[in-house]
Order: structure tokens, then sequence, then C-alpha cells
């Protein structure tokens, strides 16, 4: 998704079924804040010192340092966070 247009679209979705909600949301689609963002996730993911990837129920749990833990769905994540299973002949 590398259309601005495409990508404001998106952002605007989120906040309308949020607002649907009663619950504020926040856009940032570029700028500094987006160059904001993208490093404090870096530093977030950089915290993850395990992860249990659940293409199943579409969910990846990531363990942090500090013992919390951060639940993802996402029906696409599991799958990115799995490697390959590759079978052998048996000889």
């Amino acid at each position: 998704m590398t259309d601005k247009q495409t990508i404001e679209e998106a952002a605007e979705r989120v906040i309308s079924l949020e607002a649907e909600l009663e619950a504020a949301g926040n856009a940032t689609t570029g700028g500094a804040d987006l160059v904001f963002i993208r490093a404090a996730l870096h530093e977030w993911v950089d915290s993850v010192v395990g992860a249990v990837a659940s293409p199943g129920v579409g969910r990846v749990t990531l363990i942090h340092a500090n013992g919390n833990q951060t639940k993802i769905a996402s029906p696409e994540l599991p799958y990115v966070l799995t490697r390959p299973v590759t079978f052998s002949a048996q000889e």
C-alpha cells in the first residue's frame, strides 16, 4: 500500500470505526510524526524476547523483556512470522 490516497482512506476508515465506538483515534500518514512512530515501533519491537505465531486463529503474541505480552490480531502476520515447513523424503 504505497498510494497516499489509499493510505489516507484506510486511516480514515479506522478513525471512523473508532468514532462509532466513541473512542478517539489519531492517524499519522507521513512527515515527522510518522518518522517518530516508526522509530518508537522499532524500539518497542526490539524489546521482544519471544513470540507465539498462531496462524489458525490469526494472532501473534509477543513476549517482551519486562514480561508483558502483546497480542496482535492479524490474518497475515502469523504467516509472515512462521518459517516454512520442509519435508525430506525418507530413505
